[in-house]
């Protein structure tokens, strides 16, 4: 019976050996491997419309300071088939093109929603030329500020302003105005006294100088800074800090020098802890970094090889308290990039093209709440909200997929 007994004992401690030996070799490959959070398509979220909604192309997506999504929509582009009860006469029961504005609580419930031309008498009452308030023909970009402000702007033709709202959808001032558009340089002032913009993509918010950064855009190529209460201009660069120029470069050839000049459009700007701004020079796929002053810092790329729209579409950062990640968007190859914030190392692709969830068709937008969890838009055909939620840190492979990949 001892015998048994002390040979269960050896059995045991070779065992918890062999395991220890195995966790502690985990625990070293872990410390060396490179480490980026999982993300994993949450198909549950948003929960659906009220009302017979739809919606159609997201031309921006934000997140407040109580983790509430706030989506800008495109009524205008939602197909006709989708709007038979508004016809004469009626198509059919389906459907009603949503407002501009939809505020999303974390669930994913619709909260409220207001603005555009299909928020009935918001262009007639609450947004209109005589008040100074002109909505864009295109939706572009959204912010929302800590105070509950909301920034939007627009890139069709005639939009070259943004308009900040309170979070209900009351006037509050505009930069810039439609129909009138101000060059890359020199500065030029609307009537208001605010600066002239070009089809402005976004915008973001310095809290400690409250100084609002906009992408300017999808007709200029520069980056402007203003003062968020007033709207006053303060200063604006070009690519690598360079004054800029509206002068066409051509198509982008991955093959040739580098671009000194922003292409159009450029498409995102956002501001870190740490005072570093980053600027989306989508077409060539490109995020460089500035000081605050307009000094270029770095810039690292997205896929050097992409053509067509190009692969740096908009920026976000990760909620942790030194901003490690930096999130991409890629509307050309369909996926969402994970950079190392502060190197520009890039680490994973999440999603690829297609229709099913955790797939894109034009993925153009996206924001990052207080967990980590990633929302994105998508434009042309999408016309899609999905939402990624963060599964923690997870080791990467050398092919940019975390280790427990499904």
């Amino acid at each position: 019976m001892k015998a048994w007994r002390w040979i269960y004992v050896a059995i045991l401690v070779l065992s918890l050996d062999v395991g220890l030996g195995v966790a502690a070799e985990d625990r070293h490959d872990t410390k060396n491997a490179k480490i980026a959070p999982r993300l994993k398509v949450d198909p549950s979220w948003p929960k659906p419309l009220p009302d017979n909604w739809v919606i159609g192309q997201i031309g921006g997506i934000a997140v407040d300071s109580r983790d509430h999504v706030w989506v800008l929509q495109r009524p205008r582009s939602v197909p006709e088939r989708y709007l038979g009860p508004t016809l004469t006469p009626p198509r059919s029961t389906c459907c009603f093109a949503a407002p501009s504005v939809i505020e999303f609580d974390s669930k994913g419930e619709v909260v409220q929603a207001w603005g555009g031309p299909s928020d009935p008498g918001f262009l007639e009452s609450r947004c209109t030329p005589t008040m100074g308030c002109d909505w864009p023909q295109t939706e572009h970009g959204i912010f929302v500020s800590d105070d509950g402000h909301v920034y939007i702007g627009g890139n069709g033709g005639p939009d070259h302003q943004v308009i900040k709202f309170t979070g209900d959808g009351t006037f509050v001032m505009q930069i810039g105005i439609a129909g009138m558009r101000g060059s890359s340089n020199p500065v030029q002032l609307a009537p208001n006294g605010t600066p002239l913009l070009g089809r402005p993509a976004e915008m973001d918010l310095d809290r400690t100088a409250n100084e609002l950064y906009i992408a300017d855009g999808y007709q200029n190529r520069r980056i402007i800074v203003v003062d968020a209460t007033t709207g006053r201009y303060k200063r604006h660069w070009g690519a690598y800090g360079n004054v800029p120029s509206d002068d066409d470069p051509g198509p982008y050839d991955p093959n040739a020098p580098l671009a000194q000049q922003f292409r159009t459009p450029v498409h995102c700007v956002a501001v870190a802890s740490d005072g570093l701004v980053y600027v989306c020079d989508r077409v060539n796929n490109r995020i460089q970094v500035f000081q605050k002053n307009g000094i270029f810092v770095t810039e690292f790329f997205t896929d050097r090889n992409t053509r067509g729209n190009g692969s740096a579409y908009n920026a976000a950062l990760s909620p942790d308290r030194k901003q490690t990640y930096l999130f991409n968007a890629d509307g050309e190859n369909q996926h969402i990039w994970t950079f190392l914030r502060r190197t520009g190392e890039a680490l994973t692709k999440t999603g690829r093209g297609g229709r099913f969830p955790g797939h894109f068709a034009a993925v153009h937008s996206l924001a990052v709440d207080s967990k980590g969890n990633v929302y994105t838009g998508e434009v042309d055909a999408g016309m899609r909200l999905q939402k990624f939620s963060n599964l923690g840190l997870r080791a990467i492979r050398s092919d940019g997929r975390s280790d427990d990949d499904e």
